[in-house]
């Protein structure tokens, strides 16, 4: 069979102007690449914020004894070979809720598995939870990392649906069942910039009504407005998480909350 040579009938003038046109097409429906938005600075520490840990004993929490204790002034968390954790596992603030505040602490943790900070969450104690201490809600992220995305600060949603609702760096919202992008604050270069390898890194949660902010060493990385009306969670209790999986440890101090009026 005789063979013939097929020519292209794409210019690259024409290339050049068809995906111009799907560019604006895309624009058109609503699709636009997330804007850089200037960096944001913590705002600075409200008076009489209340001391959740009194530095000496875990007084006022609960978790596995295995796991849990506290060394030279901080909460410090660890699995091994021989005590491990088969499910994720929490230290839980005992009989206490918050639904609008600041939260203020620092942690830090080895590079082997990660960890967490849940916050408007609740503690699951029916249906056969796989521990005592299973706890399901909204988490910062704690991970001993710098290169994105997996670092600390996104928002988990632990036991929940939606996995890594918001990721650090990023001001997004939550509504019709996806995640909407509006801006990033900083790129890959600044986060590592930021962030303290094996060392205490300092975090600022701040939560009111259905926005949340997340801050990292002074600098905001989270901006998130929760608009889903059946998953968006607006009280609960604060846990420390500690990762199943391989051996790790994670250490908290200086916890300390203040409550805020809802606006």
């Amino acid at each position: 069979m005789a063979t013939h040579k097929i020519e292209t009938c794409f210019h690259p003038q024409r290339v050049k102007m068809l995906s111009v046109l799907g560019l604006s097409l895309a624009f058109g429906l609503g699709l636009r690449a997330a804007d850089t938005l200037p960096p944001v600075s913590a705002p600075p520490e409200p008076a009489a914020m209340k001391s959740l840990f009194n530095g000496k004993d875990l007084t006022g929490w609960s978790g596995d004894p295995r796991l849990w204790s506290v060394k030279e002034g901080a909460i410090h968390g660890q699995t091994t070979k021989e005590a491990p954790a088969q499910s994720n596992t929490f230290l839980i603030l005992k009989d206490q809720n918050f639904a609008n505040f600041e939260l203020r602490l620092a942690f830090r943790c080895n590079a082997d598995n990660n960890s967490g900070i849940q916050y408007r969450s609740k503690h699951i104690t029916e249906g056969k939870p796989a521990n005592a201490w299973v706890v399901r809600g909204y988490q910062h992220e704690i991970r001993n990392e710098n290169k994105l995305p997996n670092v600390a600060g996104f928002i988990y949603d632990e036991g929940g649906k939606r996995n890594r609702i918001v990721l650090a760096g990023e001001k997004a919202t939550w509504e019709n069942g996806k995640k909407s992008l509006l801006g990033t604050f900083l790129d890959a270069a600044g986060f590592e910039k930021l962030f303290k390898l094996n060392d205490w890194n300092e975090v600022v949660i701040i939560a009111k009504a259905n926005h949340i902010q997340h801050f990292l060493n002074g600098t905001q990385i989270v901006d998130f407005t929760d608009n889903d009306p059946q998953l968006a969670l607006k009280d609960g209790i604060i846990a420390l998480q500690l990762h199943a999986g391989k051996p790790m440890w994670t250490e908290f101090k200086n916890i300390r909350i203040k409550e805020l009026a809802k606006d």
